[in-house]
């Protein structure tokens, strides 16, 4: 995609959301405190405008204010009007919401596989919004007219094998998918505004691609509204036709796009623009700088596969390749990037290096011991060399455990006394930049941002020679990603920790990884030094995901377009 910013305003067209001066409080044992404070923007028909901001901003609080989702008697309304098409929506009753709701407003959330029914079949789900909300349009259809109108749906969005998947469950989709689905859902009763919540945080580029162009689509058929939520700010370059920018609950700046993006007014605008990674990679390191031990693998892998087979009595055995013939060396000190689109063996190879699953075929050597067929026990006495970084810290981190008793576990099971495992919790808390009285914490009384740091001091505290990294900063938000970024490398400066980190975000892998490996289909189709493949790739495959990049041909921390990056141009 490029650069789309249109030249003709929205003066004459309906104006579809309005909200003024709203002002929510949260309502604590000490008393309300403001959370949303003096917040206005307005929407007009055909209009996309983005909010963008920190985690904890403020910017989904507003469109569950919009949607009347707000938890009752948790977060209240002080003051404030929402106005949806000239109806004042905070005075309707929940009745006369449920009304609307899919009718004239609908909302596309972050992660499908929660916001849909597990226990329910897609098809089904679809045809529920027509049954539930679309009486007011007298859609009171047959059964045979529902499914129509459903599998006319999905088809809009592009959905493959339609009659298959409306039979299908969430769990047998793909997450690119699972959001079609999701658009489908909400766009069936063609509502005037759509309010998109991070619809594309956690999909590969070239499926985020495909997303954001199926909602510019819908959006042109429909002339609808869309209030764009995310931290991304190469999809707002992509997208955006205004932008407002909020910050500890309000909005600190708001203009077209084109302006915002070249001459931000606001310090905070600035930093975030800034905190965006470029897309061109890092310089390489000098090699002369570098120790002797650089020159010996910590992780080598050789032929490595992954088959999974399916099927059993009276039933044809089916056999599934996930990964085929992965090799790579990693040395201390230096980050191996895998890249690819969701399904192309990213995870399994890291599942495999860890030794979480089996690998079917190849050899896995860590510290100069082959680990590929080691038995529970022998690797597990093995696992403090190699430790791993999820993507979600939330779930990665017991939520019953206090932040102390998760980072001292794993020391005290292999010897180191209790007080020293304390002292060790304290040091590396520090180090990833938090106080020691998160000690006393609970998981959920950090944001994302430093639930990311707690599993990484987690996974130093071994004292690991490798750290695997899973998609570790695809969820956060820039600054909190080129935060994690930082921590990371400097942790690998100053300890020669080896990284091998999992992305699907070619913007984090040109800055971070010495080395990227991009896969497809469970194959390695390219590998070598990152200034290399993603500025001269050699394989079709990796043109496609660098041309998919959003924002590519913007240089942020400069306000300015530059010329795309071009492979190979």
């Amino acid at each position: 995609m490029t650069s789309r910013f249109k030249t003709a305003g929205f003066d004459g067209a309906e104006e579809v959301l309005a909200i003024d001066r709203l002002c929510i409080d949260l309502q604590t044992a000490a008393g309300p405190r403001p959370v949303l404070d003096e917040v206005s923007l307005k929407i007009r028909q055909g209009e996309t405008a983005c909010l963008v901001g920190e985690s904890g901003s403020g910017k989904s609080l507003t469109s569950l204010a919009v949607m009347g989702l707000l938890p009752p008697g948790v977060l209240n309304v002080r003051s404030g009007r929402i106005l949806l098409q000239g109806t004042e929506l905070l005075t309707r009753t929940p009745r006369q919401l449920r009304g609307l709701r899919g009718d004239r407003m609908a909302m596309i959330f972050q992660e499908p596989m929660t916001a849909l029914n597990p226990v329910m079949r897609v098809g089904d789900q679809i045809a529920e919004v027509l049954e539930t909300h679309g009486r007011s349009k007298g859609a009171r259809l047959s059964r045979a007219d529902r499914r129509a109108r459903v599998l006319e749906a999905m088809e809009q969005v592009h959905l493959p094998d339609i009659a298959r998947i409306f039979r299908a469950y969430p769990h047998q989709l793909s997450g690119g998918q699972r959001q079609r689905v999701m658009i489908a859902m909400a766009l069936i009763l063609e509502p005037a505004l759509l309010i998109a919540d991070e619809p594309t945080t956690a999909l590969d580029v070239t499926t985020q691609k495909q997303i954001l162009s199926l909602i510019a689509e819908m959006q042109r058929v429909h002339g609808t509204a869309v209030l764009f939520i995310t931290h991304d700010m190469g999809v707002v370059s992509e997208i955006a036709d205004t932008v407002h920018v909020m910050r500890q609950g309000r909005l600190v700046e708001t203009a077209p796009a084109e302006r915002l993006f070249r001459a931000p007014e606001h310090d905070y605008t600035r930093a975030l623009l800034a905190a965006v990674p470029s897309l061109r990679p890092r310089a390489a390191r000098d090699p002369q700088t570098r120790p002797p031990m650089l020159d010996v693998a910590v992780l080598d892998v050789a032929g490595l596969g992954k088959t999974y087979r399916s099927g059993g009595f009276l039933k044809p055995t089916l056999a599934k390749r996930a990964a085929e013939d992965v090799s790579f060396a990693l040395r201390p000190g230096r980050t191996i990037g895998i890249v690819g689109e969701s399904g192309s063996g990213k995870s399994t190879v890291a599942r495999c290096v860890m030794r979480l699953i089996d690998p079917s075929q190849g050899r896995i050597s860590l510290a100069g011991t082959d680990i590929t067929h080691l038995n529970p026990g022998a690797m597990r006495r093995r696992r403090q060399k190699i430790q791993i970084v999820f993507q979600d810290p939330y779930r990665s981190l017991n939520p019953r455990r206090r932040i102390a008793d998760s980072l001292i576990e794993g020391p005290m099971n292999f010897g180191r006394p209790r007080d020293e495992a304390l002292a060790r919790a304290r040091s590396l808390l520090q180090t990833v930049g938090l106080t020691a009285d998160a000690l006393d914490r609970y998981p959920h009384q950090f944001s994302g941002g430093q639930r990311q740091r707690i599993a990484i001091a987690r996974a130093v505290a071994m004292e690991p020679e490798v750290i695997v990294a899973d998609e570790a900063v695809s969820a956060l938000d820039v600054s909190v990603q080129d935060q994690v970024l930082k921590l990371l490398e400097r942790l690998q400066d100053e300890l020669g920790i080896a990284i091998l980190f999992i992305t699907h975000d070619l913007r984090v892998a040109a800055q971070i990884c010495d080395e990227v490996i991009v896969m497809q289909q469970g194959r390695v189709v390219e590998q070598g030094p990152a200034g290399r493949v993603l500025v001269a790739p050699r394989h079709a495959y990796t043109h496609a995901l660098i041309d998919a990049a959003p924002g590519r041909g913007w240089d942020f921390a400069a306000c300015r377009e530059i010329a795309p990056l071009r492979p190979g141009a």
